[in-house]
């Protein structure tokens, strides 16, 4: 074999390998910007869920704390006891809706897991690839 033939082989071979580093490239950018997408619609509901919170939280306090806390009185508490135990009641229901949404906002949540597996699977079958050679 000639070195024009082995410089051949050994450019074709580097072409090639350019190519498909190019190629996996944009298909783990193309990856990465559907998985993004996903988890910012992910991030919009669990915002939702949030505001959601917030608003029945306000209804039950403006509505029907006022009606429970009559109930309570009627039913022979003092009126600031029924307050008390209404007020709590209400308080625990949004807490737990807006800790459930919090939850789905973590970052962690948001990050593209997996086009970060895909990268690291990819760069070491090309360092295998390499190392082979």
């Amino acid at each position: 074999m000639s070195d024009n033939t082995t410089n051949k082989s050994a450019g074709n071979l580097l072409t090639d390998a350019m190519s498909n580093v190019s190629g996996l490239v944009r298909n783990e950018v193309d990856l990465a910007r559907a998985e993004i997408s996903e988890n910012v619609t992910k991030a919009g509901v669990a915002i939702g869920l949030i505001a959601g919170a917030a608003l029945i939280a306000l209804v039950a306090l403006n509505v029907l704390a006022a009606a429970l806390v009559a109930a309570l009185t009627e039913a022979g508490l003092d009126a600031g006891w029924s307050a008390l135990i209404v007020g709590a009641a209400l308080g625990i229901i949004a807490f737990v809706l807006i800790n459930k949404g919090v939850n789905d906002l973590k970052l962690s949540s948001l990050a593209p897991t997996r086009t970060v597996k895909n990268v690291q699977r990819d760069a070491a079958a090309v360092k295998e690839a390499y190392d082979d050679k």
